[in-house]
Parts: structure tokens; sequence; C-alpha cells
């Protein structure tokens, strides 16, 4: 494994020229590395001699930006790889992008991956869903498609042709079963579960590309429509072609396996066992929680705190709050108040379990913190048994403030032995308690390319939040200016619709319901948002 310290050695620049002519004329991605072996850029293209070749050009310099002109200047080699198809090298670009976060690259830096289609078969009615992460073994998955709207147009095609649920959760509706959409050739009030489950084989088919009959007899469809002068019909068969074909065509999924070809892939439990190394923490960091702070204006200030399994970011645990006790920007203090909150209900939910009698009958213990006389080394385990809450790995986006910040917290609530470390984003310095000097990972670690990717995802779910925030805002300030509506009245009217989006679908019947807005100011309200959409 590779020292913390350890310092690339430059290389010689190659010869550009003598080394394109050895790039084929196929689709695949291309790597940029710099002096010291780094990828700096990932690029595709349909033609890898064309694209690559436009970049060494005499004139490119002279013509392209500031962004472009550093690279070139940065540019010391290049690899390529072929792939079979251009969506391919999309899927393959996408993957390289999130395993080597070249610095000049924009897209595809976050955590957001590519579709798949999630189908529960363990379900009494199946239903197809879209999702771009694995979190359940037991359902089959399809997937990813390199094109999100020819794929969403193939699930519209499955729910008219085969019948089958898209979207949503459990049971079908009373809508959906009466809806004529699902009716081939019966209804799904029509049928069992049990004949509902044979419609869903059938569009797995489908999905797995094993439908090649179908595809054939809607081509001939369509040539029956163009020759009876039906031209958008046919149309309409021609996009539907496309969008099947597209979806449903073998492509190579690209493996961990095939990224070593490339000197280095997404490994996530080799990178949380070189991160427990790095770290010296002694076993692995299965679980780990990062936090942002974002308080882009004193407005809203808000934080999010994301989680990674083995690995790999769990949505579903993640968590968003609104700052509340803090006044202006003050990260350091925010930054305490969200895990003051987050790791409070962890061990007030355990002290409620632990409470709550055995089945043998033993008297409850009160386990909350400020009662236990236990000691903090035997408190974490106790917890992390009892709740499988406490993660092996706290993270918190900052350096030595808000990581100081975070650890008072911790130790007022008796988890100072939790593990916890600050990511500062400028140098990507790792701040440790007590450590008076950060520890610096190898650009190229597995581990620090770990922290990056939840760091980032912390990033973006703050910043989304903080955005909705914002949306939200300036459409409710649309009532600040509403005759009639005072500041107690506009909440009141927020409380009971919820946003002004669905206050504008109220009738004014139903508007006049809420607490002191009549009849009359209901009307004036109501005609106030028409006239301002």
């Amino acid at each position: 494994m590779t020292t913390p310290n350890a310092i690339p050695v430059a290389r010689e620049k190659v010869d550009f020229r003598s080394k394109l002519n050895d790039v084929p004329h196929k689709p695949g991605v291309y790597l940029m590395r710099d002096r010291l072996n780094r990828v700096i850029y990932v690029g595709k293209a349909r033609d890898l001699r064309k694209r690559v070749g436009q970049y060494f050009m005499p004139s490119r310099k002279m013509t392209a930006d500031l962004k472009t002109r550093a690279l070139l200047d940065s540019v010391w080699d290049f690899e390529w790889h072929t792939v079979n198809s251009e969506p391919e090298a999309l899927l393959l670009e996408g993957r390289l992008i999130k395993e080597f976060r070249p610095r000049y690259n924009i897209s595809f830096r976050d955590d957001k991956g590519f579709l798949l289609v999630k189908v529960d078969l363990r379900d009494e009615w199946p239903r197809f869903r879209l999702t771009r992460q694995k979190n359940d073994e037991g359902a089959r998955y399809f997937g990813p498609f390199a094109h999100s709207g020819a794929l969403r147009q193939t699930l519209t095609f499955m729910r008219k042709t085969f019948g089958v649920l898209t979207f949503g959760r459990g049971n079908p509706t009373p809508r959906e079963l009466k809806s004529s959409t699902y009716q081939v050739p019966m209804k799904l009030n029509g049928i069992t579960p049990e004949e509902y489950r044979e419609r869903v084989l059938r569009a797995c088919e489908l999905l797995a590309g094993q439908s090649r009959e179908m595809l054939a007899q809607l081509e001939e469809e369509m040539k029956a429509a163009a020759a009876a002068l039906d031209f958008e019909r046919a149309a309409e068969m021609r996009n539907m072609l496309d969008d099947l074909r597209k979806t449903t065509k073998p492509m190579h999924r690209y493996t961990r396996s095939f990224g070593h070809r490339l000197g280095g892939a997404i490994d996530p439990l080799a990178d949380i066992a070189a991160l427990a190394e790095s770290l010296q923490l002694g076993k692995p960091v299965r679980r780990m929680e990062c936090f942002d702070i974002s308080n882009i204006s004193t407005t809203h200030i808000v934080a999010s705190m994301v989680c990674f399994i083995d690995g790999r970011a769990a949505p579903q645990l993640y968590r968003r709050f609104r700052i509340r006790t803090v006044e202006g920007q003050d990260d350091f203090a925010s930054m305490a108040e969200v895990v003051r909150r987050r790791y409070s209900r962890i061990l007030r939910e355990a002290g409620e379990n632990a409470r709550k009698p055995s089945e043998s009958n033993d008297p409850a213990v009160d386990y909350s913190p400020e009662f236990s006389q236990e000691e903090p080394t035997d408190a974490v385990p106790r917890v992390a048994t009892q709740h499988a809450s406490l993660p092996d790995l706290i993270i918190v986006d900052g350096g030595k403030g808000q990581l100081n910040a975070a650890c008072r917290e911790l130790r007022k609530m008796r988890l100072q032995d939790v593990p916890i470390i600050g990511l500062a984003k400028e140098f990507e310095e790792i701040h440790r308690p007590g450590q008076a000097l950060p520890t610096l990972l190898p650009a190229d670690s597995g581990a620090l390319r770990l922290l990056q990717r939840i760091r980032d995802e912390a990033h973006r779910i703050a910043n989304s939040y903080h955005q909705l925030l914002m949306k939200r805002r300036m459409g409710e300030s649309i009532l600040d200016d509403c005759p009639g509506v005072s500041s107690n009245r506009k909440q009141l009217l927020l409380q009971r619709f919820g946003s002004v989006t669905r206050l504008r679908r109220a009738t004014a019947v139903q508007i006049a319901t809420v607490e002191g807005i009549g009849v009359k100011l209901a009307e004036q309200i109501a005609l106030y948002l028409a006239e301002r959409r």
C-alpha cells in the first residue's frame, strides 16, 4: 500500500503525434494524465482517433477557452479504451469520472449514478420502479441505462403492452384497478396476483433483451401504418422502436474486473479496508456518516447527513436539517447543533428501547446518558448493539474548527470513543482529534477517493435542500403583496395548503375554510393568484 507521505515521481512527456497513430477509429473513452501520472480528464468519443486528435492540433490552443488551454498545458500522456457502442462509452465515462475524480471534469462527480430498473418479485403485486442504487439484494435490477428518456418511454410501453404497474409502492390503488391502461386483455381487478406475476415476467424478458419477436412485430406494424398512409402512427411506432432498441440493446456493464485494467476502479470493500488502515482504526468502517453545512445566505442555513454502508451510498438513511439555534453564518455552531441533534436522538431511542420490559419480565433500566453510570467505553458497544445506528466513522466537512465543535458535542453525550475526522476541502487534509498536524493521503488512494465521494454527496444534498427552501421562499413571497393577507394569515394559508402551488389550485370556497379568511377575502386571494400565474 502507498504510504500517506509518498511523493509521485514525475515522468517524461510522450510524443503525442506518434502515439495518435495507434488510436483506433472506434467508440470508447480516453484518459488524460499529468506529469505525475494523475488522471486529470476523462472523455468519451464515437471515434477515438478523431476526438483525441483534435486536442493536439497546432491551432487548438489558439482557439480554445482558458480551461481547455490549462488542460492541454497539463497533459503529459493519454490512454484510451475501446467499447462496443457510444452508450457504453457514456456508462464507462461516468464510472471512471467517479473513480478518478479528474480536476478538469465537471459532470458525474457527485454520487448520482445512471438509472436502473428495480422490480421486487417477492411483493404480491411487483412494480417496476426507477432507482440509482442497488440497495436490496433480494430484488431484481436491470441496467444501468445510458438513455434516461428512452428508458422512461420503455416503461410507458411496458405499462400499456403488458399491463404491469410502474412507480408507486404496494398493491394497486382503486384507480389503477379500474384503469384501462392495464387492460391486457383484462383489467387488474379481474385477475389474481399469480396471473399478474406472469405479466411481470414477460416484461422482465423485454428489459433483459429477450423479446426480439416483439420488436419485429412492432416493426411490421410500423411498415403497415406507413403503407396505409397513416404517417403519424408510423412515426410514433418508429420512435417507440428506437427507444426500445436503446433500452434493450445488450451492453457491457463494466464491473470492477474491467476497471482493474485501467489501473484502479471503485472497489468499496477495498477502499474501506484502506481507509481503516490509513486511519489506524483497527476495524473496518462499515457504516460512515458525513455532515455538511450549507449557509449560502443567512435566510436558510441547512445541513445534511449522508450515510454510506460498506462503501456505498444508502440514500434511505440520509437526513436533512434546518439550523434552529444559530444566528448568522457560524459553521462551528451549526455543526455542533446537527451533531447534537443526530446522536442525541439515537441515544434517546436506544434508551427508550432499553426501558421496555423484556420477554423474561426483567426490570426495565433507564440508559439515558444523563442517568447512566456506566463507563463511556462500555456505552458505545451497548448502544450500537441495541440500536445499530451508531457509525463506525463520523466525517465532518471542514477543518479543525468544525471537528472540535463536533467533538465537544460527542463528549457531552459520552460518545467520544466513536471515531471522527474532519476533511478540509482545499488541500484534502484529514484532521483528527488530539493531533496537531493533519494527515495527507495520496491523490490516487482508494481511501481518499472514498472520503471524497462521501463528502461530495453530503455537499450535494445540503445544497439541493438549500435551493429547495429558497425556491419555496420565493414562491411564498407572492403572498406578501396580496391585499388583506397579513403575516399571520399567510402562515395559516401555508399551513393549511402546504405551498403556494397547492393554494393556486384551491377554490375560493376551500380557501374560506381557513381560520380568519372570509368568503370575500378568499375570492380576492384566488383572483390575485390567478392573475399572477
